[in-house]
């Protein structure tokens, strides 16, 4: 497959269902193995206000950068860091962590994981 240039908003946002989500949370994936991205895959979400990803873990790291929006991503032992617009987040594998919409408007995030068929929300 060659370059590929597109607009994200001509990918449907699916609404984010896995068991821990509470409100809407919505995802985009924007690049995966049916784009040709055989390493890395990534995602946009939306995460409407008093949102939140669920609390869990995985073997895969992750890394997000946030757009817009302001919350919190929960990590080890329940410390809370907060997100603003401009804040990139690193998640190690298997570090225990969430994300959750602390703010009056919609949080923005593109997320890029490595290529595994388990990600949740697929």
């Amino acid at each position: 497959m060659g370059l590929k240039v597109f607009d994200f908003r001509e990918v449907e946002p699916k609404l984010f269902e896995v068991e821990g989500a509470k409100g809407k949370v919505y995802v985009r994936w924007l690049l995966t193995e049916k784009d040709g991205a055989n390493k890395f895959w990534m995602r946009y979400f939306e995460m409407e206000p008093g949102s939140n990803t669920p609390r869990h873990r995985h073997p895969w790291e992750h890394e997000a950068f946030i757009l817009e929006g302001e919350g919190v991503v929960i990590g080890e032992g329940g410390k809370e860091y907060p997100l603003k617009p401009g804040t990139v987040v690193f998640v190690p594998p298997n570090e225990l962590h969430e994300f959750r919409n602390t703010g009056n408007t919609v949080m923005k995030i593109l997320c890029i994981i490595p290529a595994v068929k388990e990600a949740p929300g697929r």
